[in-house]
């Protein structure tokens, strides 16, 4: 089957090139040229930027007699910005290129007088930008008054299964960012804290599937999650506010503030969310001896959880002189949530004959907080780019879960047949984290540019697990459930990347980075410890080639490491009901990754990739029977043998009429798994797969816009694990207003379709579970900006990239 999917792909590939080079001869790219009067030439850089977002185009040096030039410059607005020895001499404002320009002589001091162009254009849904996809969030309207896990569900070549752990483009192991600094939890503790986040104080969303050596080795990919930032000078911001009605309500409210004077800049973010929702799973599970049935549960389980979250951002930046620039940065995130369920469980003798029930209700309270600090330093060393950046990074983590479970055992006349078995849980959480890290950049008179640093972090986390049994209404301490674990890690890293341009069309890029890691684990409990030292080298190479201003070529090659989050090696219990709990697992081995990308881009706006990656001791979440007792159901992580993942995704929007556009992204993928888990081996399990994700846009007349998003993800085969497909569509209603506001109205999942619904085999086990969620929605949603000023201002993220990914608590 894979020979014959793999020819038709290379049928289709074929065509589609034949398509995209018979287009005709280039168009678009142009040539910007001039000259500025200096005693000085030599010292002269000049820099182009996209006048829609501020973001840096390229930068030119003036020859000898101060003359410019930059080629194959694509139709646009941008506007001219000038430093000679180090100080800003002009400042253009923004022009439009539709054709080759000459700007004539520029002098100190003065404007360019080329008519300013009022920039009104809104981000295209999907970008492309220096081996990054991009999301802008707010040019689909569909996201508005939703989270951030809704936001990153929806997005192209991304899957979420029943377990919240999250895919790219078939690759597991994601390493989830917010603002350059990793998400401090993993599988359901993230997505509830995802579920947190509105959507409104989100900017865009960028996926890296092949990190250059200047990112944290971990992950096997980055899904980096930016907020929302002002960045003209003057006093500006946003306000917005948002109400959303599903089964239950749902409701988000963000403050963004930036002022800018002088030689200092403070900018701070408030946001408060609140979301109930629900999840519903029902399940059948058989079990098996040599083929014949033993038992079986039929299980109906209802959880409510009601979020709410506060997120708190501010900071400052100290301009001291043009070579040096000091910035604060503090933030505190406060996230409560009250998840209360019941399940019931029919039980079935081996003639699947209805033998008794039970019924457990949860009452749980939790509440997750962390505050964090960052110190930085940028010494700008020459106009050139030379500089030094460095990081210092303080945060702690901490919760307080409460776990009540009561459980009632019934006989068939529902009348009860032994007392009721309750269960109290108390679980303490504290993790710390220190992290400083430097990067040094230069750029040669050769163009070529080398960047080096060095990085290093500590984390200790300490959790607390007591349960006690509470049947006889005396506390009884249950030590076969409860647990006390210290982890302790300590990574060293550095690395060097050096890229250099090899005429006018090629590029070429090489990293390398070695990473030193320590680690320790105590099980208090048990007094069991673990400890595991190895050293890593991750190498990572790019090679681009402009073939012509319409078609561009990439080859990507990177080696990650995931590392286990400290959730998923954290050995503690949580149930569900007394046949079903989560643990981790402390021996989960590291992952390591070898990725390959080859990507074509057409006119910068239809971009198609083929990829391959393999994956080694592939860390796999599975739901399978215990090693103590094979009627109880346990959800952990285990280490496949490899996992390897071929694909193609691609991009492709394009206009209908003047009115109508689309945004389409196609992501098929074959993934083969191999490995032994539950005394079950597999070889090569998997199948052909495909995700298709269409975003419409519709212009109308006075402010007037609405959108139409569908999304469908084929059957996929993920291991143990076969999941059926599963497609919904939203719509999206838009009016903008002179006054610098917008009003939105948005359905999610109009036919509430997007649920889950699976089978896990192993041998001896066979589970079929369905799961839906609170995802039919109708939300309205307003925004008002506020202030003026221009100029952009660059934004710290600060330097504890990897350690946050698995920086939470190791409770789940």
């Amino acid at each position: 089957m894979f020979k014959s999917t793999f020819t038709l792909a290379l049928l289709i590939l074929s065509a589609y090139f034949s398509w995209v080079f018979g287009q005709g001869s280039p168009q678009g790219a142009f040539t910007i040229s001039g000259s500025f009067t200096s005693e000085d030439p030599a010292s002269v850089i000049v820099t182009l930027q996209n006048a829609l977002d501020n973001t840096l185009v390229k930068n030119e040096s003036a020859d000898d007699k101060g003359h410019f030039v930059f080629e194959h410059i694509a139709v646009g607005n941008y506007r001219i910005s000038i430093t000679s020895n180090g100080k800003t001499a002009f400042e253009g404002r923004p022009f439009q290129l539709t054709a080759d320009l000459n700007l004539g002589t520029l002098s100190a001091g003065k404007e360019t007088r080329l008519e300013e162009v009022t920039i009104r254009k809104s981000k295209p849904y999907i970008e492309r930008s220096e081996g990054k996809m991009i999301l802008n969030v707010d040019s689909n309207i569909g996201s508005a008054g939703t989270s951030a896990f809704e936001v990153l569900e929806k997005a192209p070549g991304v899957n979420i299964d029943a377990n919240d752990n999250i895919t790219l483009r078939g690759r597991g192991g994601i390493q989830i960012q917010i603002d350059g600094k990793s998400s401090p939890m993993s599988g359901t503790t993230l997505a509830n804290y995802l579920k947190g986040i509105p959507s409104g104080v989100i900017d865009k969303i960028e996926f890296i599937t092949n990190p250059s050596a200047k990112y944290d080795a971990s992950g096997s990919a980055i899904i980096n999650i930016k907020m929302k930032k002002e960045k003209k000078a003057g006093t500006n911001g946003s306000i917005t506010s948002a109400y959303g009605q599903g089964r239950y309500p749902k409701t988000s409210n963000s403050l963004n503030l930036n002022h800018r004077e002088k030689k200092w800049n403070t900018y701070g973010t408030y946001s408060f969310a609140y979301r109930k929702g629900f999840n519903k799973l029902i399940l059948d599970r058989k079990f098996y001896e040599n083929g014949n049935l033993t038992g079986a549960y039929e299980q109906d389980n209802y959880l409510k959880m009601d979020f709410r979250n506060h997120i708190l951002r501010a900071g400052a930046d100290y301009f001291a002189s043009p070579k040096h620039t000091f910035g604060i940065i503090v933030s505190g995130v406060s996230n409560k949530f009250n998840p209360n369920g019941k399940n019931y469980s029919d039980v079935f003798d081996e003639t699947y004959t209805r033998m008794s029930r039970f019924e457990t209700v949860n009452h749980s309270r939790e509440n997750w907080h962390n505050q964090s600090v960052n110190l930085n330093h940028k010494f700008v060393i020459d106009t050139v780019g030379t500089q030094l950046v460095s990081d210092f990074d303080y945060a702690n983590y901490g919760n307080k879960t409460r776990q009540d479970f009561t459980t009632k055992y019934l006989d068939l006349d529902n009348a009860e047949y032994q007392n009721r078995y309750l269960l109290n849980g108390d679980l303490r959480g504290d993790l710390n984290l220190f992290s400083l890290k430097s990067d040094f950049t230069a750029i040669l008179r050769d163009k070529t540019k080398i960047e080096t640093g060095a990085k290093s972090s500590v984390v200790k986390a300490d959790n607390n697990l007591k349960f006690y049994d509470m049947s006889s209404g005396i506390p009884v301490f249950d030590d076969a459930k409860s647990n006390h674990f210290i982890y302790e890690e300590n990574i060293n890293a550095a690395y060097v990347n050096v890229s250099k341009e090899l005429g006018k069309k090629w590029n070429a890029y090489f990293g390398l980075r070695l990473e030193n890691t320590n680690i320790t684990g105590n099980q208090l409990a048990n007094n069991s410890r673990f400890k595991n030292n190895y050293t890593q080298v991750f190498p990572s190479a790019l090679l681009s080639y402009a073939m012509n201003d319409n078609n561009s070529f990439e080859l990507n090659y990177s080696r990650r490491i995931d590392r286990p989050s400290y959730e998923q090696l954290n050995p503690f219990k949580f149930f569900l009901d007394p046949t079903t709990y989560k643990e981790g697992n402390p021996y989960l081995d590291p992952q390591t990754t070898h990725s390959f990308d080859f990507t074509h881009i057409y006119k910068q706006k239809i971009y198609t990739t083929i990829t391959f990656s393999r994956t080694t001791d592939n860390i796999t979440g599975v739901i399978a029977p215990s090693d103590d007792n094979p009627e109880i159901t346990v959800q952990t992580d285990k280490n496949l043998t490899t996992a390897d993942v071929v694909g193609l995704f691609s991009t492709i929007p394009f206009e209908i009429t003047s009115w109508w556009s689309c945004n389409n992204s196609l992501n098929c993928y074959y993934g083969f798994y191999s490995g032994n888990i539950a005394n079950t081996p597999i070889e090569n399990q998997g199948n052909f797969n495909f995700n298709i994700n269409s975003v419409h846009t519709f212009k109308m007349k006075n402010g007037f816009s609405a959108e139409l998003t569908g999304n469908y993800r084929a059957r996929e085969i993920y291991a143990y694990m076969d999941v059926d497909p599963i497609g919904y569509l939203n719509l999206g209603f838009q009016k903008k207003f002179k006054n610098k506001s917008s009003l939105k109205l948005t359905i999610n999942d109009v036919f509430f379709t997007n649920g889950t619904t699976a089978v896990t085999q192993f041998r001896g086990y066979h589970e079929n579970f369905k799961v839906n969620r609170d995802t039919r929605t109708a939300v309205i949603s307003y925004t008002y900006n506020f202030g003026g000023g221009n100029g952009p201002q660059p934004r710290r993220a600060g330097g504890a990239e990897d350690i946050k990914q698995r920086a939470a608590s190791v409770n789940g």
